[in-house]
């Protein structure tokens, strides 16, 4: 079944006890730099510090009791994880997290914290490994994407940021496996038809860009990226379709440009986010997306697990 604006207002109903309603803000010192009316949509400031809170959260208030009695596997770049870290261990749940090598030692740093198992691996081989130990263990296995309750989740945001300001021009979203633009792309483009949806995500890892110009998921070669929670190089197969009926298209974003995105929020706009959220900014900045003066964009920042030695290669 497709995901539908009906499953992420019911998610928002479902999450709204323990997820922030994240602040909307008019950032006017970024026109400038820019060329555009810049909003954020500071997700950054959600619970576990991103956007994975919504859909992990969502996933989990719609299992069984007996399916969280087993114990929850995740695959995760690490923000997913901590969001799943931090939703079990406030239900008592154990939690086994799966994380890459690149993952950012500060996100690894709190989802131990948290009290949840860690298992290391290759990119590539994160969720083989997942899968591997709940086949092992007889655990739910609550994937960062690929997932119709998770996508549902992430889409909550949407709704937000057009409640907040309905009259946006386009809205600019990070993207990796894509539940994330999965989600808000289908709650914006429901609300506001004419709202465009652009996706940024990292040049060496042109995902969905290859994908929708093939007309199905492609796998592309593995890359290194500063944006460490961008790293999937392939798109989920659920979220691929939802994807590309609703998303006008993406923006594939140099490392340096994403950087100076970065440095950019941080020193004109005063927000402290993680490299992977300001691509968005990135992509204006590299001159990737249509964008006049007079337009209303929302950069959704989508996270803001930030260590000091990525701080230091802003410097």
């Amino acid at each position: 079944m497709a995901l539908t604006i009906q499953d992420i207002q019911e998610a928002a109903k479902r999450i709204v006890p323990y997820a922030a309603r994240t602040p909307m803000l008019r950032l006017q010192s970024l026109d400038s730099f820019l060329g555009c009316q810049v909003y954020a949509k500071a997700e950054c400031m959600q619970v576990t510090g991103s956007f994975k809170y919504r859909g992990a959260m969502n996933k989990i208030l719609s299992l069984s009791k007996e399916e969280l009695n087993r114990g929850i596997i995740a695959a995760s770049s690490g923000n997913h994880g901590k969001a799943i870290a931090y939703a079990c261990r406030m239900l008592g749940v154990k939690a086994t997290i799966v994380l890459p090598y690149t993952a950012a030692q500060v996100k690894v740093d709190t989802i131990q914290g948290w009290g949840a198992e860690t298992v290391r691996c290759e990119v590539s081989e994160r969720f083989e490994v997942a899968e591997r130990i709940c086949r092992e263990r007889g655990a739910t296995l609550i994937p960062p994407y690929n997932d119709e309750a998770v996508m549902a989740g992430q889409g909550t945001a949407g709704l937000e940021l057009m409640e907040q300001c309905p009259e946006l021009d386009m809205v600019i979203v990070p993207t990796s496996g894509g539940g994330l633009i999965g989600g808000v792309s289908t709650a914006v483009k429901a609300l506001s038809p004419k709202t465009k949806v652009y996706g940024a995500e990292p040049a060496v890892l042109p995902r969905y860009s290859v994908s929708v110009a093939a007309g199905h998921p492609v796998k592309v070669p593995v890359g290194k990226s500063v944006a460490d929670a961008l790293v999937s190089n392939m798109p989920g197969t659920i979220c691929f379709p939802v994807v590309a009926a609703h998303v006008d298209g993406f923006a594939a974003v140099d490392d340096a440009f994403l950087l100076q995105g970065m440095k950019l929020l941080l020193m004109e706009g005063k927000i402290l986010c993680e490299p992977s959220s300001a691509i968005g900014i990135g992509a204006v900045l590299q001159g990737l997306l249509p964008i006049k003066p007079e337009d209303k964009v929302c950069f959704l920042i989508s996270g803001g697990s930030v260590s000091l030695e990525q701080l230091r290669a802003l410097v």
